[in-house]
C-alpha cells in the first residue's frame, strides 16, 4: 500500500465515527451467559444406558465457579449412580478467537479413563458442544453431544446424548438443576 493511501486510511479511521450497532437487548453474549451460571446448583440427574430405558435417577449437587478471573469456568458436581458415589468436573470456556464454546470433561464414572474435549456453537438459550470418546479398543469412536440450556436465572438443564459411530443419538444423561437456596 502506498504511503498516501495508508495515510488516507488512517485519517478515515480516526475521523469517521463508527456507525451505531443494532440493539442487541435479546442477545446474551457468551461470557455473560457463562457468568450467569456461576453459583451453587442442586437437582436431579437421570442416566440411560440403553435408548429409552431409564437406568438411574439420583439427586445431584453442583457448583459453577469462575477460574483465572472469569476467563474460564469450572463445573464440579457430585451425585450417585446406582447407589455408588459419582463425582466429576468440566472446564468450560468460550474461545473468542474461534467463536466456539469448549469443554473438557472428566468424572469417575462415564469418563473415568480419559479427558473428553468438546466444542460447539451458541444456541438461543445456551450452547451445544460435541466430542468423541473411545468406547472400546480397536473400535470406532462414539460421539457425545452436550446441550446446556438456561431455562431462566434459576434453572439450568444439561442433557447429554450418546452418538453411535453411524450418527444415531440417544439420551444418556439429563441433569435438571435449580439454583441452590443460600
Amino acid at each position: 500500500m502506498k504511503s498516501i493511501e495508508l495515510a488516507a486510511l488512517v485519517m478515515w479511521l480516526v475521523l469517521v465515527p463508527p456507525t451505531a450497532a443494532p440493539a442487541q437487548d435479546s442477545v446474551i453474549m457468551p461470557k455473560d451467559l457463562l457468568k450467569s451460571l456461576v453459583g451453587s446448583w442442586e437437582g436431579t440427574c437421570r442416566t440411560w444406558f440403553e435408548p429409552g430405558k431409564l437406568a438411574d435417577e439420583s439427586k445431584v449437587k453442583g457448583a459453577i465457579r469462575p477460574v483465572l478471573n472469569g476467563k474460564f469456568f469450572r463445573h464440579e458436581y457430585e451425585a450417585t449412580i446406582q447407589g455408588r458415589p459419582r463425582r466429576g468436573e468440566e472446564t468450560i470456556a468460550f474461545n473468542s478467537v474461534a467463536k466456539r464454546f469448549q469443554i473438557s470433561w472428566v468424572d469417575d464414572f462415564h469418563m473415568n479413563y480419559a479427558i473428553m474435549f468438546s466444542e460447539g456453537e451458541a444456541t438461543e438459550r445456551g450452547f451445544v458442544v460435541k466430542g468423541k470418546y473411545a468406547a472400546a479398543p480397536n473400535a470406532p469412536a462414539w460421539g457425545w453431544k452436550t446441550v446446556y440450556e438456561v431455562i431462566d436465572d434459576n434453572q439450568l438443564t444439561i442433557t447429554a446424548y450418546n452418538v453411535t459411530p453411524d450418527g444415531q443419538e440417544a439420551k444418556a444423561v439429563e441433569t435438571t438443576y435449580s439454583r441452590a437456596k443460600q
